[in-house]
C-alpha cells in the first residue's frame, strides 16, 4: 500500500536541522510500526497535488501555521481534494490543520478560539460511545494551536474532547480519523517549538505553564500512531 502524505507545513527553518519535516515524521514513525508501507509526500501549500486520488491507497494531512478558514488558493484546492477522497471512500487522516481542514471541507466551522493558544501535553477524554483501540479514558499528547473546530461536521463523531477543546478528535466510519493535537511530536520537539515562540506569539506566561506540562506529563504517542498506522491500511 502507499500512503499519500499532504504535507501543508513544514519544520521551522532553525530546527530542520534537528528534526524531520512534519511528513517525514509521520513516514519515518508509521512505518517503523507498519513496514510494508509506502509513503508519497505531496507539498501542497507549494500546490504540489497529486495528479489523481487514486494514485495513493490513502491519505494523510498535516499540521501547517496556515489558517484552515483561510482563502489562500491552495487551501480552496485541498478543500475540494478532501471532498473528492470523502466521495471515493477513500480513507483519509487529518492532523492539527488537517483536522481542521478536513472539518472545513465536510461542512464544520473553524475559527480562532476566544481561550487562546493550546501548548504543552493536553490531555483528552476518550467518548464512552465510540469504539477505539485506545483502552482507556483519558489519552494525552502534545498540542499546538490557537484555532479550534468550534462545529463540527455532521457526518462525523467527536471520541476526544477536554475543557479546552471540545472536538479534539472526530471520526467517520472506518474512513476518516482526524486528530487536534499532535501524536508525531515527541516532548523534545515541543519544547523546541515553546522556546521558539515563546514571547513571540506566546506570553511568556503560557509558554513557562506549557512547558511544565511537557517536563510532568507523559504522553501515548506510540499508542495513536499504532492506531492511525492501522486505520490507514483500512
Amino acid at each position: 500500500m502507499k500512503i499519500g502524505i499532504l504535507a501543508a507545513g513544514i519544520t521551522p527553518d532553525v530546527l530542520r536541522s534537528k528534526y524531520p519535516t512534519y511528513a517525514e515524521m509521520f513516514a519515518q514513525q508509521i512505518a517503523a510500526m507498519e513496514p510494508d508501507l509506502s509513503f508519497e509526500i505531496f507539498d501542497v501549500r507549494l500546490d504540489e497535488f497529486p495528479e489523481s486520488i487514486d494514485c495513493c491507497d490513502a491519505w494523510l494531512i498535516t499540521g501547517s501555521k496556515s489558517d484552515a478558514y483561510g482563502d489562500d488558493p491552495w487551501i480552496t484546492r485541498l478543500c475540494e481534494f478532501i471532498r473528492e477522497v470523502d466521495a471515493k471512500n477513500k480513507v483519509l487522516v487529518g492532523i492539527c490543520f488537517g483536522h481542521q481542514v478536513i472539518a472545513r471541507a465536510l461542512g464544520g466551522r473553524v475559527a480562532k478560539f476566544d481561550g487562546g493558544w493550546g501548548v504543552g501535553v493536553h490531555h483528552y477524554q476518550v467518548a464512552d460511545n465510540v469504539a477505539t483501540p485506545l483502552g482507556r479514558k483519558d489519552i494525552a499528547f502534545c498540542a499546538f494551536h490557537q484555532d479550534q473546530v468550534l462545529e463540527k461536521p455532521e457526518k462525523m463523531t467527536s471520541f476526544l474532547s477536554s475543557d479546552f477543546c471540545q472536538h479534539a478528535g472526530l471520526i467517520y466510519k472506518d474512513r476518516i480519523l482526524t486528530f487536534q493535537g499532535h501524536p508525531e511530536f515527541s516532548k523534545a520537539y515541543e519544547k523546541e517549538l515553546l522556546d521558539l515562540y515563546d514571547g513571540v506569539t506566546l506570553t511568556p506566561a503560557v509558554a513557562a505553564k506549557a512547558r511544565q506540562t511537557v517536563a510532568q506529563e507523559g504522553i501515548d504517542n506510540q499508542q495513536l500512531m499504532a492506531w492511525i498506522g492501522t486505520f490507514l491500511k483500512g
